[in-house]
């Protein structure tokens, strides 16, 4: 079940609401839990006991840790069991067939694939179980002692699928206790309003664009000009789909009383690879920097290990993507390019001015946009290959395109940029009060129009 689909919005979103605060306060983990199970249950139901197995996984091994922490090589094993469990099953789910394909190229080894069904999200809930255990023995936070609000913990639909990936230190607090207020219920619709629109409105409308210049690539009349223009289409496309479902999961959590780490810091306006990486999907940065980066020594122990440290880092960070070697080589383009930025061109790029390194970024960004979207790499390479020089320049097709998504792609690159919140602060809070509630339901008739009447709604995000 998609946020923006009209099954949610108006049916499971407005009774799970309806119900969470009918009752007394000391049953709402209960009701964000069954309805978060019904949630993630929607599409393939047998894939709940995947989801109940890991919260049993965790809640017993967070007790385990927490009971033997003065035993500290046992409290360890307990961490490194919950995490063996863990990336077991993202394993065999997720990578299985994977790997059975590419072992089975080797002489005399064949292992059957499975085509299981992926299950919703499964990396997103793997990350935030993982990081429970070890935020226990690290004593960033206590053990939970009621199952059904570490069930809730791990199955809160607003960021079940998708993320923003919330450690558990980051709502334990709100977990046993939390407050509700009209004023924080507002501002979380007016959040998940601002979500809906992006993801709806902004990148649905542009996607279409890529999948045309996906079809003139299939059809050999791609050129060099709708190459770059398919890539920038799927860049948008990308941004303000998981920047919007992000809004909507930190926007409905805090409707619920939850507040959720923000997960987009407008990557576009970035001047460096690296501070593009500080900006987008923060979430998943952070998880791999405090609990892979830094235990492997982080950048404490010279540059050969530091090399080694973040090249690992990226390698997972492509991996855990997808299941595909377009994935990897999207991880390491990355680790190619920020250690070209931390040991060779920092110094460079800071004499260039501020549009020249704004282009350069945005540059090597989206080729790499192009490597994540496309998992066949013979496709790949021949996109590639006309987009630096190895087709026509320019057809009539560009200039249809041009003509028909330029407006889009312009409200877009203004979009990803401070220019529209800004100016919206800077209006004065009598008409901000006033504007709000007619930009909010005027942004949800419009929204609803779009889904009643199109059927083109993909989420680029559920498959991970």
């Amino acid at each position: 079940m998609r946020f923006s689909s009209l099954p949610f919005l108006f049916g499971f979103l407005p009774i799970t609401l309806t119900v969470y605060f009918a009752v007394p306060t000391r049953w709402r983990n209960l009701v964000l839990l069954l309805t978060s199970l019904i949630f993630y249950g929607w599409g393939e139901p047998v894939y709940i006991s995947i989801m109940v197995l890991s919260i049993l996984i965790d809640y017993t091994h967070g007790l385990l840790v927490e009971k033997y922490r003065s035993r500290d090589k046992l409290a360890r094993w307990f961490v490194a069991e919950s995490m063996i469990l863990n990336l077991s099953l993202l394993g065999f789910f997720k990578y299985w067939d994977f790997f059975a394909a590419n072992l089975s190229l080797i002489p005399g080894i064949s292992i059957p694939a499975l085509g299981l069904p992926l299950p919703i999200g499964i990396s997103f809930f793997t990350f935030q179980t993982m990081s429970y255990t070890i935020d226990v023995y690290r004593q960033d936070a206590p053990a939970q002692k009621n199952m059904v609000s570490f069930g809730a913990y791990v199955t809160m639909f607003p960021q079940l699928v998708a993320g923003p990936i919330v450690r558990y230190r980051d709502v334990a607090a709100e977990l046993n206790r939390r407050t509700n207020s009209m004023a924080e219920f507002a501002a979380g619709a007016r959040r998940f309003t601002v979500g809906l629109a992006k993801k709806v409105l902004l990148a649905n409308s542009i996607g279409t664009l890529w999948d045309a210049e996906l079809a003139a690539q299939s059809a050999g009349t791609l050129t060099v000009f709708g190459g770059w223009l398919g890539i920038a289409a799927f860049g948008f496309q990308i941004y303000f789909d998981f920047s919007g479902y992000s809004d909507m999961a930190i926007g409905m959590g805090q409707m619920l009383g939850f507040h959720f780490p923000e997960n987009f810091d407008y990557p576009y306006t970035a001047a460096s690879v690296t501070e593009f990486w500080r900006r987008w999907h923060i979430s998943l940065t952070t998880w791999f920097r405090e609990y892979l980066y830094i235990p492997l020594g982080g950048s404490r122990m010279g540059t050969w290990r530091t090399v080694r440290n973040i090249f690992l880092v990226w390698f997972c960070t492509g991996f855990w993507h997808g299941a595909s070697w377009n994935f990897i080589l999207w991880g390491l383009h990355f680790f190619v390019w920020l250690m070209l930025e931390k040991y060779l061109l920092r110094e460079f790029l800071q004499k260039l001015p501020m549009w020249l390194r704004h282009g350069y970024t945005l540059l090597v960004v989206f080729a790499g946009w192009g490597v994540f979207a496309m998992e066949d790499l013979t496709v790949c390479g021949q996109y590639f290959r006309t987009c630096f020089g190895g087709g026509t320049l320019w057809s009539a097709a560009d200039g249809y395109y041009l003509t028909a998504y330029g407006l889009t792609l312009a409200i877009l690159a203004v979009g990803s940029t401070r220019w529209v919140k800004n100016g919206w602060n800077r209006l004065p809070e009598r008409a901000r009060d006033v504007l709000g509630p007619v930009l909010m339901l005027a942004g949800l008739v419009v929204c609803t129009a779009y889904l009643v009447d199109g059927s083109y709604n993909p989420f680029l995000y559920f498959r991970f």
